[in-house]
């Protein structure tokens, strides 16, 4: 028998493993994709808390995550960088309550995107982890097989199934948990990206506040991520032209360094959103044969941000 069943194997699923077993227990990490499928995949994945309430909790899971992967870009982790971040204010800000996790966050008074452009509010500079998840899913399924862990492709009508298979089953399955814990809390945030070449960026940016909608820029190795979309309650996992179109429109105006690119390729996922925030638990009630359930999921866009901070309070929780 395992001591836990993880399931999912997005980002949260194959963290909570990872920590699991570096604690000695036998993991089978249960999904019904696999992990290069999942909506982690699709995650610009740059340190973020995006939607994402204050709470001591989420700040402490925060904190942790950045610490990790900053360690993990050091240590040459495949598709981990450092990503240097200008955040583009539309009106005066206060210092977010994230801003505790990241040691270089400055505030830089009427600065401006666009060089030239008339000076505003200013925006926030500073430094965060980010990866490029097809990369990093595949290290994080190396690094669960190296480490002993099983991966099974299987899906699972209802968790009480799992009752005596595992003293601990992990609940990770993010918006599926809607329908596998009875939560209807939780509901689909689509987001639609786009891929275009690098012109040479380096310095991810952001403007939550555009008029047109959010907007972010996310350089990686081969191309950059353009965004983006947050459209809560919408499960259309098709990409929209016009939404394309508009994406291109509002990040070339951001950065005149992408006017004329056409993109490599397009793609929509829905986010596992939660109203109230993650879920991240100890269910009181056993499955049958006395099998503890730790609930994981609801993280929306912050899944990646807060993934290794999450996966400490599970491991610890699992005992």
């Amino acid at each position: 028998m395992d001591d836990v069943i993880v399931l999912g194997a997005g980002v949260i699923g194959l963290t909570c493993a990872l920590r699991l077993l570096e604690r000695g227990a036998r993991v089978r990490v249960l999904s019904a994709d696999e992990p290069t499928r999942t909506v982690s995949r699709l995650a610009a994945a740059v340190w973020y808390p995006t939607h994402t309430d204050a709470d001591p909790r989420v700040l402490a899971w925060a904190r942790r995550t950045y610490d990790e992967l900053m360690a993990q870009a050091a240590d040459g982790v495949p598709g981990v960088a450092r990503r240097p971040t200008r955040m583009v204010l539309r009106r005066p800000a206060d210092i977010p309550w994230w801003a505790a996790a990241v040691p270089d966050f400055t505030v830089v008074p009427g600065a401006t995107a666009e060089p030239g452009a008339t000076a505003g509010p200013g925006e926030w500079r500073f430094t965060v982890p980010s990866a490029e998840m097809e990369v990093y899913l595949r290290w994080l399924v190396e690094r669960v097989a190296d480490s002993g862990g099983t991966l099974v492709r299987g899906r699972v009508e209802r968790i009480a199934d799992l009752g005596g298979q595992a003293g601990t089953v992990v609940n990770a399955t993010g918006l599926a948990a809607r329908v596998l814990a009875g939560d209807d809390a939780v509901f689909p945030a689509r987001g639609q990206i786009v891929g275009v070449a690098n012109p040479g960026l380096v310095t991810s940016l952001r403007d939550e506040e555009h008029p047109g909608g959010m907007t972010y820029i996310h350089p990686r190795s081969r191309d950059v991520v353009l965004g983006g979309t947050f459209e809560a309650g919408d499960w259309n996992e098709t990409p929209d032209p016009a939404i394309t179109e508009a994406i291109l429109h509002r990040c070339a105006e951001l950065e005149p360094a992408l006017a004329g690119v056409r993109p490599l390729w397009e793609a929509a996922g829905l986010r596992p959103a939660r109203q109230g925030g993650p879920r991240l638990e100890l269910d009181p009630a056993p499955l049958p044969g006395g099998t503890r359930v730790v609930h994981c999921y609801g993280h929306g866009g912050a899944g990646v941000t807060l993934s290794w901070g999450c996966a400490d309070e599970v491991a610890r929780l699992a005992g």
